[in-house]
This record gives C-alpha cells, sequence and structure tokens, in this order.
C-alpha cells in the first residue's frame, strides 16, 4: 500500500502517511519487515537451560582440573555461573549426588541403644542419691547457689544448702547433712552400699570430692555427659522447688533463703505427694519401707 501511486499526483503514498492513517506505529512495521527479511526459529528468553547430560559435563570439566579440592556443590554452582552456565544449586546437588562427585563427608553414626534403659529409681531407700545444683537470686548477696541431695527411692529430700561461692566443699555439705541424719554419724565407711549420681561439673569431679565421698564408703554414678534425664530426680525436686519457693518468694539475704530452705526441706518431706509412691509423701514412704524391711528381717 505504501508503494502505491496517488491518482492526483502519481507518488507514492509512503509509509509515514499509510501508517498514519492506519492509526500503526512504524516501528511495529519496522519490526515485522525485519522478521520477514531475516527469519529465525522462536526460542525462549532468558540464559540458556543446559539438558543434564550437557550441564554434567560442565561440571566433569571443573572437577578434572580444580582450583582447590574438595570443593562441594555451591562452590560447584558458583564456578558454573562464573562460566556464565546459569542453573540453581539443587539441581547441581542432585547431579552430583547421582553420578557419585560429591566430595568425600563424614558419614552419619549408626543410631545407639537409648542409654536410658532401665529406671533411676532404686527399690530400697539409701541405695542411690542424686545431687545438682541450681541457682536464685537474693538483696543483699545477687546471685547464690543451691545445692541439694535427694533419695531416688523415696523423693525424700536429704540435704540442701546456699552458699555464694560455689566450691567443691560447699557441694558436699548436702551429702554430709543426709549421712549423719540417715547413716548415724559421719565417718570413715558410714555411708557404704549407697552410690551417688551427680553430674560431670567441676566441683563434683574435683578429687577432693570424690576423696570424701569415697571416704564415706559412697560410690561415685556420674549420669551421661549432655543427659540430664540420669539425674532426673534431683531435677524434679529442683522444679518444684522453684515453683514453689524461688519464683515466688524474694529473699533479702543469705542466710534468709538458709532458714528458708531448711523450713521447705521438712515441709517438702512430710507434706508433697508423689504419684509415683502411690501418692504417698517421702516421710511416708520411707517409714513404710523401714516398716517392710523390719518384718522380712
Amino acid at each position: 500500500m505504501s508503494r502505491a501511486l496517488s491518482p492526483s499526483n502519481q507518488k507514492p503514498y509512503g509509509v509515514a502517511r499509510v501508517l498514519s492513517v492506519w492509526n500503526l506505529a512504524r516501528s511495529s512495521f519496522y519490526a515485522s519487515r525485519q522478521r520477514e527479511q531475516y527469519p529465525r526459529e522462536p526460542h525462549k528468553r532468558g540464559p540458556k537451560v543446559l539438558s543434564d547430560e550437557e550441564l554434567i559435563g560442565e561440571i566433569r570439566q571443573l572437577l578434572a582440573a580444580p582450583v582447590f579440592a574438595g570443593e562441594g556443590y555451591r562452590k560447584i554452582w558458583a564456578r558454573l555461573r562464573h562460566k556464565g552456565v546459569r542453573t540453581c544449586k539443587d539441581r547441581v546437588l542432585r547431579l552430583l549426588r547421582s553420578h557419585q562427585l560429591l566430595s568425600p563427608a563424614r558419614q552419619a553414626e549408626p543410631a545407639r541403644t537409648n542409654p536410658h534403659e532401665g529406671t533411676i529409681i532404686t527399690e530400697m531407700p539409701n541405695r542411690m542419691w542424686g545431687t545438682d545444683a541450681t541457682a536464685t537470686f537474693t538483696e543483699a548477696e545477687g546471685t547464690v547457689t543451691i545445692f541439694a541431695a535427694i533419695d531416688h527411692c523415696t523423693a525424700e529430700c536429704v540435704g540442701i544448702h546456699a552458699v555464694k561461692k560455689a566450691t567443691r566443699f560447699e557441694a558436699l555439705e548436702p551429702i554430709r547433712q543426709g549421712v549423719r541424719e540417715h547413716f548415724g554419724g559421719f565417718s570413715g565407711g558410714s555411708a557404704t552400699g549407697l552410690r551417688l549420681r551427680h553430674d560431670h561439673g567441676s566441683v563434683y569431679m574435683s578429687d577432693d570430692f570424690q576423696a570424701e565421698i569415697r571416704y564415706l564408703g559412697i560410690e561415685a554414678s556420674p549420669a551421661f555427659v549432655r543427659q540430664p534425664e540420669g539425674n532426673g530426680c534431683i531435677e524434679r525436686f529442683f522444679r518444684t522447688l522453684k515453683e514453689q519457693l524461688l519464683w515466688v518468694r524474694c529473699f533479702s539475704d543469705l542466710e534468709g533463703l538458709r532458714a528458708t530452705l531448711m523450713e521447705f526441706r521438712d515441709r517438702y518431706n512430710q507434706q508433697w505427694i508423689v504419684e509415683r509412691l502411690g501418692y504417698r509423701t517421702p516421710v511416708q514412704a520411707r517409714r513404710d519401707f523401714n516398716v517392710e524391711l523390719q518384718a522380712a528381717a
């Protein structure tokens, strides 16, 4: 149409006039003529996506001449991008894994059996005690440490002690209280037959702590590392102590805290009901066990 001659002046109409009448953009006309003169196959926009075979070939080239040995799939993906090969990290990992090209890695350890098979509850009192420490706050001293010991059979608190500086000697105080009360005195071998469950804290693993419990005839029974379930009896007592006392009361000084702890110990032993003991208190359970022991004798 643009080459057609005008009847009045015998001149071509021209592209601009025709497109103006048809209300079309000249760029569309020239783009269409360009496609007619130089046809090409249609393709997807963006970077070229390689097939799996082509991509694994590029990966093998990188692995054949590595800059560093043992590079993982993330760095291989980055080196592909540097070469202009565009893909995703998950696809690189999938191809490396399927072609067994991943760098050697530490193998997962086989699953072990449950180290807590069995029970930490003893059949009779004074067979195993558990000890540990927790922390609280006083207005005068700031953060202080509370050491306690509990019987694994009756859940009875056999000793409790609060101190500002938590040393290995202070950690022994609850054990000393329990030995004096339940073994008739503090002397060499007086607590023979008792095992003491504790964690691997420095105060408990120290030579002084271990030497004193050996002097009393107590056998050390450390819990598994990073597995507080092995010392679960004292952990459960500390939960009760916090919920019933430490989290609901304020303490002015260390002496007041110590007096309150001794009062709580007596109240806990005489009035706290334990489900696994048949809804008896620790004192009731110990008394019943003693009666059964005397009857058996």
